[in-house]
């Protein structure tokens, strides 16, 4: 659920059709620069887990930097007898954070929020819902790629409104092992060695929900949650995905429904238009004050499989996500004349440490002549990922 990025795309991109080829003169339509200062809220009530909740603003299509995010508020999740949890700004801005709870699955919740500005916000009052357990995450291949599927169902009937989120995680290998360094104006044999694997993680982005009620029973059978290319560099070792299901009512699923066309259907003559999206939330000091989002309150399951490249069929082309970055570039002392001053070429060339060395280069006399480099991206893999290995990985 990515409010900020998903709002300006259904909002303030106002009536973007393509038009028939060759009927009509095409139309580049205006963006909107400044949208209303619309409060965004993400994130839904886990009721046997931490509450996680981002507040940001609105922001424009055309914006360059990342949404404005809401800090300093006074957040906590309410019960209809007034009880309340407060939730703690994280070091992370406009991200507010629980501790571990239970809710009562007899009561109704709402998140109650202030501004540091003095607008107070609350959401509708939700009942509880309880996810049942993940029966199985599964995976195929086929001329597309590898599809990966989700397999749940309720024997109580009670859930029928499910929503998907992941998070995949993969290995990183550099293609280069640099021997030399630069440090303080030399170069030297390398003395911390660059790690030789990294880890990539990225949350899902497609919203991705389904829907029981026209079924004899509350099942979902293989249903597809990512599809990944052949060539897909995240499978160029190991791969691994968390899958998260959650349990919605029938008001958030029509949000979440809505949402996804809002954002997935716009571009053809014709698709379905944008629609005005009203969530849960408003605001009480303004009532004029619009806001984004709809809280839930609901338990999350969730599980995790592990694929290996060598389970892949061995046909595929799959990229190492360094293809860009071979061959390696040679740093030369003696290409011009008069012969440059060696330690000048060096600091010209390393000094900013965007691009590094490699090993050095010499000549059939042995003599040095430079040195082969390459960008820091094609070197240090954490540049793209970490190195610190996830606890889960095998």
């Amino acid at each position: 659920m990515r409010f900020s990025s998903l709002f300006a795309l259904r909002r303030w991109l106002p009536g973007a059709l393509a038009l028939l080829a060759g009927c009509t003169d095409s139309f580049a339509p205006d963006v909107t620069t400044s949208p209303p200062n619309l409060l965004v809220v993400d994130g839904f009530l886990n009721s046997q887990g931490v509450t996680t909740i981002k507040l940001s603003r609105a922001y424009a299509i055309a914006a360059k930097t990342a949404p404005p995010t809401e800090t300093r508020a006074t957040v906590y999740i309410e019960d209809e007898a007034g009880t309340r949890l407060l939730l703690t700004e994280t070091s992370v801005k406009g991200t507010y954070t629980s501790a571990a709870q239970t809710l009562n699955p007899a009561r109704r919740y709402r998140l109650h929020l202030n501004t540091l500005a003095g607008k107070e916000y609350v959401s509708d009052y939700v009942p509880v819902k309880t996810t049942p357990v993940i029966d199985a995450v599964t995976w195929r291949t086929d001329n597309d790629g590898l599809n990966i599927y989700v397999n749940a169902h309720d024997a109580t009937g009670t859930t029928q409104y499910y929503r998907w989120d992941y998070v995949e995680t993969w290995e990183i290998n550099p293609i280069y092992r640099p021997q030399v360094e630069y440090v303080n104006g030399a170069m030297r044999d390398i003395l911390v060695p660059f790690p030789t694997i990294c880890w990539g993680t990225a949350p899902s982005t497609p919203i991705q929900i389904a829907k029981t009620t026209a079924l004899t029973q509350d099942v979902v059978s293989d249903f597809r949650v990512r599809q990944l290319p052949p060539s897909s560099n995240l499978l160029n070792s190991r791969y691994s995905i968390l899958v998260q299901q959650h349990a919605l009512t029938k008001e958030e699923y029509a949000y979440w429904e809505l949402l996804r066309k809002n954002t997935e259907s716009i571009g053809s003559l014709f698709d379905a238009q944008p629609a005005q999206l009203t969530g849960n939330v408003r605001c009480l000091t303004s009532p004029s004050d619009a806001a984004l989002g709809f809280i839930g309150a609901h338990s999350m399951t969730e599980k995790r499989i592990f694929i290996r490249r060598a389970e892949l069929p061995q046909a595929w082309r799959v990229l190492n996500g360094y293809e860009s970055c071979q061959p390696p570039d040679s740093i030369f002392f003696n290409r011009s004349t008069p012969p440059p001053n060696p330690a000048q070429v060096m600091q010209s060339i390393f000094g900013a440490g965007t691009v590094l060395p490699i090993e050095e280069m010499y000549d059939k006399l042995g003599i040095l002549i430079g040195y082969t480099a390459k960008s820091k991206d094609c070197i240090d893999c954490r540049t793209r990922g970490t190195s610190v290995k996830p606890s889960f990985w095998p």
